[in-house]
């Protein structure tokens, strides 16, 4: 999938794959910002890293992940404004997590 792909499966999940594209990857900083975002959105918000699924609101879920700069992470949402989830997850990316 590309940068900034969606779909919706059939369990009424949408779906977007955005790029770890950060020197340092997804550390401390970067899944405090992630969950920060994914808090304020209501219903079900997961993240995917190959085969490992965590809930996207917890910041020792994201962290374990251990997501290094390359790696795809894809996010499933099941809320009402996920258009705007992933518009706010897609600039945050894009940003490096104003990391560099």
């Amino acid at each position: 999938m590309s940068e900034n792909s969606q779909s919706e499966n059939n369990s009424g999940f949408n779906s977007f794959t955005l790029e770890v594209s950060n020197k340092m990857g997804v550390h401390a900083r970067p899944a405090a910002m992630i969950v920060r975002i994914t808090s304020r959105y209501d219903g079900e918000i997961w993240v995917t890293k190959e085969d490992e699924r965590i809930n996207a609101k917890s910041i020792m879920g994201i962290m374990m992940l251990a997501a290094a700069k390359g790696t795809q992470l894809k996010f499933e949402t099941k809320c009402q404004h996920h258009e705007e989830f992933q518009s706010e997850m897609t600039e945050l990316f894009t940003s490096k997590f104003q990391d560099e």
